[in-house]
């Protein structure tokens, strides 16, 4: 089984790449969707215990836990290993079961796939990018966001050009959503029939460090 890794900074375009890999029937783990999924289960209470105050109802109030770690690389770090070895830990589950059921190929999609040093754990990168003007017009939109949280964000990943310089395939966003969909659907079929060894390291328990 091939492991993609797909990635990208805030804004790039990763959401609609993914859907249009998982149009081609290829299974794709949201890692975001997953640290959702787990501020609402396992993670708060850890959350809770670091962070005093940021868990009402049993799930972690995202806004008051973003203050919380704001500009603190400590706290963030410190949130970081609360957080990364659990998504590790259902990557690996979900791999696994992709594997079983034979799937040609999975895709991890990790905003900060070189960040945690999980590009050691996929067998091809994928980054998304666009150019960072059209970037910060696309992330201020969002409700919530503002120019000092985007430049927060935008402190804690590798620059788009270091990604861009390791990526083995980089797909710009400045089209159509249709015209990039083609090249997504180029990507996937160059790939189709390679096979890839990063299961292996993940069945044995290998992280990323």
């Amino acid at each position: 089984m091939l492991i993609i890794g797909l990635t990208g900074s805030i804004g790039m375009g990763k959401t609609t790449a993914a859907r249009r890999i998982a149009s081609h029937g290829i299974p794709v783990f949201d890692a975001d969707a997953e640290v959702h999924r787990l501020y609402e289960a396992e993670a708060a209470a850890l959350i809770e215990a670091a962070f005093p105050g940021t868990v009402a109802g049993g799930r972690v109030d995202r806004g008051l836990l973003a203050k919380a770690v704001l500009d603190d690389a400590e706290k963030l770090a410190k949130l970081e290993a609360i957080v990364h070895p659990l998504v590790r830990e259902s990557e690996r589950e979900f791999l696994s079961r992709q594997r079983e059921k034979g799937a040609e190929m999975a895709v991890l999609e990790i905003p900060l796939l070189f960040e945690t040093g999980a590009d050691r754990l996929v067998d091809v990168t994928i980054v998304m990018t666009a150019p960072g003007e059209v970037q910060r017009q696309r992330v201020l939109q969002r409700p919530g966001m503002s120019e000092q949280k985007l430049a927060a964000i935008l402190a804690q990943q590798v620059p788009d050009a270091e990604k861009r310089a390791r990526a083995d395939f980089v797909v710009e966003t400045v089209g159509p959503v249709q015209a990039t969909g083609e090249i997504i659907d180029r990507i996937i079929e160059s790939l189709k029939g390679r096979k890839g060894s990063a299961i292996d390291r993940w069945l044995k328990g290998e992280d990323a460090g």
